[in-house]
């Protein structure tokens, strides 16, 4: 059975709402309902334009995002251009001056089905623009495997990959997934899903400029 982007995406928000929160991060944090998001935009072979589909609470704190087309494959016949897809998100934060803000976690489920001898990798890097430091957090799955996959990425508090201070940076996550191995064998490794709660609780941390 094949649901719409938009009946997904609500029922995904439903589902993250719901969840148990998170231990957040100790430390001050903004006034709550002052940080929003404005916007998120994507691009690349993983996510074209059209292909993603973006839910954002009422509240415009949590926002869910379904890829249509962010499949990584390899078999007999399939180009090797096929085995890595990447994404390139841009979101725009808006929050009370004063503050800076830093990853605290990020959440991404898909499907694997790799035979043995091959593995699917799961990657993302995340930096603020006009920033040249960064995080990195990786998964990989070892073959043979064929079931739905969850990963989340797990920011320590030590990290030193902060917005910019008198200004609104925007938040920018570059991830993959790619196969390795014998590209002849069928393969296929997909992200159906990465959601992020941005409030003062779950995903992001906080301190004074």
């Amino acid at each position: 059975m094949k649901f719409s982007a938009s009946f997904l995406a609500t029922s995904l928000v439903a589902l993250v709402a719901a969840a148990p929160p998170m231990e957040a991060p100790s430390g001050a944090t903004p006034p709550p309902g002052s940080v929003t998001i404005k916007g998120i935009t994507y691009g690349g072979s993983g996510c074209p334009g059209g292909s993603v589909g973006q839910a954002i609470s009422s509240d415009r704190t949590l926002f869910t995002l379904i890829f249509d087309q962010y499949v990584a494959s390899s078999g007999k016949g399939v180009p090797a251009t096929e085995s890595r897809k990447n994404c390139q998100l841009n979101i725009q934060l808006q929050y009370p001056g004063g503050w800076q803000y830093s990853i605290f976690s990020a959440t991404y489920r898909g499907f694997a089905s790799i035979p043995k001898g091959l593995v699917g990798t799961q990657k993302s890097t995340y930096y603020f623009s006009g920033d040249t430091r960064q995080f990195s957090g990786e998964s990989n799955l070892y073959g043979p495997i064929n079931k739905d996959y969850v990963y989340t990425d797990n920011v320590e508090n030590t990290s030193n990959v902060w917005s910019p201070c008198g200004t609104e940076g925007y938040l920018n996550i570059n991830s993959q997934v790619r196969i390795t191995g014998d590209l002849s064998q069928s393969a296929l490794l997909t992200t159906d899903s990465i959601d992020g709660k941005f409030t003062q609780v779950c995903y992001l941390k906080w301190q004074k400029c």
